[in-house]
């Protein structure tokens, strides 16, 4: 197992340390306890995986009967059971609606000294709030956003965004180390999720503009393959076209991500925040526009990427994938 790269917020002009995850570990003096985890789904239940093949003893509750056993996790009937047995608690919910009744359930279990760390694409709004009333009964709670999708939650290879008390953040490092290859504490509560949402808006930015030229280069005629390898040479690189198209346009959709429901909450999170900030948003309606056409025509709980399909139905039935324009028969095709 590979190490973890820790980047932390420094004062300004100061600059950033980075420090080894094992060093920190070392220098803290840490015991490696039980680790609660609540909300294994499709991220969860792959980070789960993960520390539990590293060794960990987790405890898991979700609402889906199953999902712990599946995972290699104890079982716990709520979220109050998981507090009460470990010493460090992760949270992979859907959103902060979800996120404010699980952690009001068990902050009252939770000893004094447990970490809370909600790895939730979350409100920053909510989660300040919640660090508070966490902080009144001894419990650090830290934001955590995570990136890097499936693929990098089954290698262990996710970036994570950290809000909180730094120090909290080190202590917790043994188990983060199994599920990211960096870790940032952004700085204060809420910094860790205000990071996961800016860098979110970004990706549903990309994924919606590069569905839409895919459609159109191939309503044009043009062999995708070649607009993919100009694009990925030229000044439109982004993340999808280099790295979901080259799948997409072969017919694997990489099933398994964010779904186009979840991207459309995160842009909404997104607005929200800018709202807050009292920063204009002047380029937010293209993704709410292109993965709210996704759910309406039937995809918002299939991986975001099927966003070109709905894009392609409104076009005339294009695929990106196949040899011929044909038309839609069905939203599901694989």
């Amino acid at each position: 197992m590979g190490s973890t790269t820790w980047s932390c917020a420094s004062p300004a002009g100061a600059g950033r340390t980075e420090l080894d995850v094992n060093e920190r570990k070392e220098s803290a003096g840490m015991t490696r306890g039980t680790v609660g985890f609540v909300g294994l789904g499709n991220m969860g239940g792959r980070m789960t995986r993960r520390l539990v093949d590293a060794g960990m003893t987790v405890v898991g509750h979700d609402p889906v009967a199953g999902r712990a056993e599946a995972t290699g996790a104890e079982p716990a009937a709520d979220p109050a059971e998981v507090a009460g047995r470990a010493e460090v608690v992760l949270l992979s919910l859907p959103d902060s609606h979800v996120v404010e009744p699980v952690v009001r359930a068990l902050l009252p279990a939770a000893k004094p000294g447990t970490t809370v760390a909600d790895l939730s694409t979350a409100s920053p709004a909510s989660t300040t709030v919640l660090h508070a009333e966490a902080g009144r009964v001894g419990v650090h709670y830290l934001d955590a956003g995570i990136s890097g999708g499936a693929a990098a939650a089954d290698k262990g290879t996710l970036t994570i965004m950290v809000g909180g008390d730094p120090g909290a953040l080190a202590d917790i490092g043994w188990v983060l180390e199994p599920i990211a290859a960096q870790v940032h504490h952004m700085g204060a509560s809420g910094a860790g999720h205000t990071a996961k949402l800016l860098n979110n808006f970004l990706n549903a930015v990309s994924l919606a503009a590069s569905a839409e030229v895919m459609v159109a280069g191939r309503r044009a005629g043009l062999d995708l393959a070649q607009l993919l390898e100009v694009i990925n040479h030229s000044s439109g690189v982004n993340f999808a076209t280099l790295n979901r198209f080259p799948r997409i346009v072969t017919g694997d959709y990489l099933e398994g991500g964010l779904t186009s429901r979840l991207m459309t909450k995160d842009v909404a999170l997104y607005l929200d925040l800018l709202g807050r900030l009292g920063v204009p948003s002047l380029n937010a309606a293209g993704p709410l526009a292109s993965f709210g056409l996704a759910e309406n025509l039937g995809y918002g709980d299939q991986i975001s990427n099927r966003v070109v399909d709905a894009i392609g139905d409104i076009s005339g039935g294009v695929r990106v994938h196949g040899g011929n324009i044909t038309s839609n028969t069905s939203n599901t095709e694989g």
